[in-house]
């Protein structure tokens, strides 16, 4: 049972006497009798002034003992729903602070700086292969091998996105050992699949073939050991080819030293791969599985009892499906097309080889760092917003508030790299306005949608960034206008699209449960 909310502490008024008191006549005469309204409103202050809705404030009126007949004689209300409205009405708001609750969201800011650099440490491979890369420019009027190198990388960069999805779904459920397997067979598969796209170019130098295979094997190998927090490994792995490209800036090195450090750093990355994947386990499996695709031969056995089994392979446990991994390779494919529009557009349109806007794409793909810890920070302001916010709307504008910060943040890195390298990039092109322009939209159109990727709404991202790199594909083919301002309309169009996107999903205070 439930006593009274205002009853008197125990023992407190404890006498000899426990008989009511006689009450006596008063010697003046009294006042005007108080509002049993206010009396009550007064003594149950802090109950209703936090209560969220009228029901709330009812149900402790009932829980002390308030039946609907005292509160018809005392109050004048008809029952306890209603003397409840009249009490929410009365009393203003005021809910009562929470206090700091902890942020998951939190991560340290070295962590994604790290991921950054380890994005970007594999571009100085091609400074110390370039050498071995000389040639005539192919059709296009782009340096020898670029065709070739760029086919594999485009093909692993768009089978990293979906492999990595899968796997890191895995790990989502609890499943190291099935996201082990996952890359496993997917990682060898991916490097099969970068290395066929490069050969299918014809016309590189011979080198530019092998440079591709090992490439796609290290893409390979990167996925793994990324996916599986191995950052700190990978960079150690990448260290003797990120030092040898540090001395060929100042030092002519031998193609012998050169090849040597490409290959004792792909080495090393593949090795340290192999050491995190389950063979003995996924081999394991595979046997498993295929013995039972062996032994299920259908037409054996009684229907009934091909129903039962049939009804238990649909009740077994079943992991993430391969469909949810796919717009996850295509939000990758429109992305990776963009980023190489930005460096290569002008030449690919027939512009002189001078053209090619290399520090855009390096600085895209350092300030994926940043990006990253910019995306916990808005979850993290999202969190202090639902907690803070006393209306949808207060909650939208607060949301708004940390989407604008970690943006201009975000934006203003971006363009702090681009003009870093493009000083320090020899035969650069300058940072034009409609150049820095450019840089800045594609800078908002992946962070944007790396942000409703985080969200769980990739498919509307993947499409707005897939339709923006088929536009520029239409254009280039088509030689429809001039190619900075197709880049300047289709990323502006599509940083548009993707804001807007951003306000109506992530203005719910729904969607950051």
């Amino acid at each position: 049972m439930s006593g009274s909310l205002w009853l008197k502490p125990p023992g407190a008024g404890n006498g000899a006497d426990t008989l009511p008191a006689i009450p006596r006549p008063r010697r003046e005469s009294p006042g005007p009798a108080a509002d049993p309204m206010d009396e009550l409103a007064e003594r149950l202050d802090g109950f209703i002034s936090a209560a969220v809705h009228p029901d709330e404030i009812a149900a402790i009126l009932e829980s002390d003992g308030m039946t609907d007949e005292y509160i018809r004689l005392t109050y004048g209300r008809h029952d306890s729903f209603g003397l409840a409205e009249e009490l929410y009405a009365r009393v203003p708001r005021a809910f009562p602070d929470p206090g700091a609750a902890p942020d998951p969201w939190k991560v340290p800011l070295t962590a994604c700086l790290l991921r950054g650099v380890i994005f970007a440490l594999p571009g100085l491979a091609y400074l110390l292969g370039a050498p071995l890369l000389e040639g005539p420019q192919d059709r296009l009027g782009l340096p020898a091998g670029t065709l070739t190198l760029l086919a594999g990388a485009l093909i692993g960069w768009v089978w990293d996105q979906t492999l990595s999805h899968r796997a890191y779904s895995w790990l989502g459920m609890g499943d190291r050992a099935a996201a082990g397997r996952t890359l496993l067979v997917g990682a060898p598969a991916g490097s099969l699949l970068g290395t066929a796209a490069a050969l299918a170019v014809p016309g590189g130098p011979p080198f530019s073939y092998a440079f591709a295979a090992g490439q796609a094997l290290y893409v390979g190998a990167a996925t793994v050991l990324l996916v599986l927090g191995r950052e700190r490994v990978l960079l150690v792995a990448l260290g003797p080819m990120a030092v040898g490209a540090l001395f060929a800036l100042f030092v002519d090195l031998p193609v012998p030293v050169r090849v040597t450090l490409l290959v004792v750093s792909l080495a090393a990355a593949c090795t340290l791969a192999v050491r995190e994947l389950p063979l003995a386990d996924g081999t394991r499996a595979a046997v498993h599985r295929i013995r039972g695709w062996a032994a299920r031969r259908p037409g054996k056995g009684p229907v009934r009892w091909r129903m039962l089994r049939g009804a238990e392979e649909e009740l077994a446990a079943r992991g993430p499906r391969l469909g949810d991994s796919v717009p996850y390779g295509v939000f990758g494919l429109g992305t990776g097309l963009l980023v190489l529009y930005a460096a290569l557009g002008e030449v690919l349109a027939g512009g002189p080889a001078e053209a090619v806007a290399a520090p855009s794409a390096v600085a895209l793909t350092l300030s994926m760092g940043p990006a990253e810890w910019l995306l916990h920070r808005f979850r993290s302001g999202s969190l202090s917003g639902l907690q803070g916010a006393r209306s949808p709307g207060a909650f939208r504008q607060r949301m708004l508030g940390t989407l604008a910060r970690c943006l201009a943040v975000y934006l203003a890195v971006l363009l702090l790299l681009g003009l870093t390298g493009t000083l320090l990039w020899p035969g650069a092109p300058g940072l034009t306005g409609v150049r820095v322009a450019t840089l800045l939209l594609l800078g908002a159109v992946m962070w944007t949608g790396l942000l409703l990727q985080s969200f769980g709404a990739v498919r509307p991202a993947a499409a707005v960034c897939a339709s923006a790199a088929v536009a520029q594909s239409l254009a280039l083919l088509t030689g429809l206008g001039q190619p900075r301002a197709v880049q300047l309309v289709v990323a502006g169009t599509a940083a548009a699209v993707l804001a807007a996107l951003v306000c109506l999903l992530l203005g719910r205070a729904t969607a950051h449960r």
